[in-house]
């Protein structure tokens, strides 16, 4: 079993699964890779089970190394990566495609050239121990991730910070030994291209009549930006606020990717880590294949809402879902 060591954690770094279900009913999250498409992909090339954890790296700057040969793959947001040996020239490191980190050797992380999240996977996964069912680090829940053991207490629910030691399952082939590596790139066309405008296809919930048809108009119509308060919780955005009086409405569960509207008129998206009850009117949800989209558009990024057909996209989600072998 070989061991990464973190030397840079950078911005903020996570450990995630596909997500923590079955436990609303207890107030914690779901939790999981807020870009499902980027995360799934990555399991797929190294040929791990889809639910095997991963690090979630939010604006790069994530330097490790490691003490024995590991087969990996980034894929989300481009951060230029390069891998380092002492006085030997970096090596370039191309996104959506598995390479081999050596023994010794260091990965370095530069800032995404565009988008906000980098998905580094191994091959087997990472060991981590599952709570609640997954592995998924929820800060809020102070649940998942490492668990850390302080002079107090034993703590989890934590970032990941440097100097954390992180244990990988199965060993790169060895060049001579086992059959010479070969990478695998994901298909051209299933990368995202993350400097596009983001389009996000709403499901008119059954609320959507609660609102009146000039703000329903406004609300198609406009033009967003993504808010630097937004967070793994929730989405914010700024904008025009589009204020109307809308009775609130008995705290309900929360969809993932509902979109609330406060009374400051200005929407929220209901992200991994959201709350699991609301009282706030919601116009729709996001479909859920549109989400790693959003999961990667960095503040400042333009967003339009678009009028979705349910029917086509619940195809196009139960096609995703089959292909990666998803059991939701």
């Amino acid at each position: 079993m070989a061991t990464v060591t973190v030397l840079n954690a950078g911005m903020y770094t996570l450990i995630q699964d596909c997500g923590r279900f079955g436990v609303s009913d207890v107030g914690l999250s779901q939790g999981g890779a807020a870009d499902l498409h980027s995360y799934c992909w990555a399991n797929y090339l190294l040929a791990n089970e889809v639910n095997a954890p991963q690090l979630e790296i939010i604006f790069g700057q994530l330097s490790l190394t490691t003490d024995a040969d590991i087969c990996c793959v980034l894929t989300g947001a481009d951060c230029r990566a390069v891998i380092s040996c002492n006085s030997e020239p970096d090596k370039t490191v191309a996104s959506w495609q598995t390479f081999v980190l050596q023994q010794g050797e260091t990965l370095r992380l530069g800032y995404p050239r565009t988008g906000l999240r980098t998905y580094l996977a191994v091959k087997g996964g990472f060991k981590v121990l599952p709570v609640q069912g997954s592995v998924s680090t929820v800060v809020r829940n102070q649940l998942g991730g490492l668990l850390q053991q302080t002079e107090q207490a034993l703590k989890q629910g934590l970032p990941i910070a440097a100097g954390d030691q992180l244990a990988v399952a199965e060993h790169a082939p060895q060049e001579g030994v086992d059959k010479p590596f070969s990478p695998l790139a994901a298909p051209s066309r299933c990368i995202p291209d993350y400097s596009q405008e983001t389009v996000l296809r709403v499901i008119e919930s059954y609320q959507v009549g609660t609102f009146s048809s000039a703000f329903k108009t406004d609300f198609f119509n406009n033009d967003y930006t993504v808010s630097p308060n937004s967070d793994r919780m929730g989405c914010r955005f700024d904008g025009n606020p589009i204020v109307e009086q809308v009775e609130s409405i008995i705290s309900e569960g929360i969809a993932y990717g509902a979109i609330q509207i406060p009374p400051d008129g200005l929407p929220i998206v209901m992200m991994n880590d959201r709350q699991t009850l609301g009282g706030y009117p919601k116009i729709g949800c996001v479909a859920r294949v549109d989400m790693a989209k959003l999961a990667q558009s960095p503040p400042g990024k333009k967003v339009m809402f678009q009028r979705g057909d349910v029917n086509l996209l619940t195809q196009e989600w139960q096609q995703f879902s089959r292909f990666f072998g998803l059991s939701f």
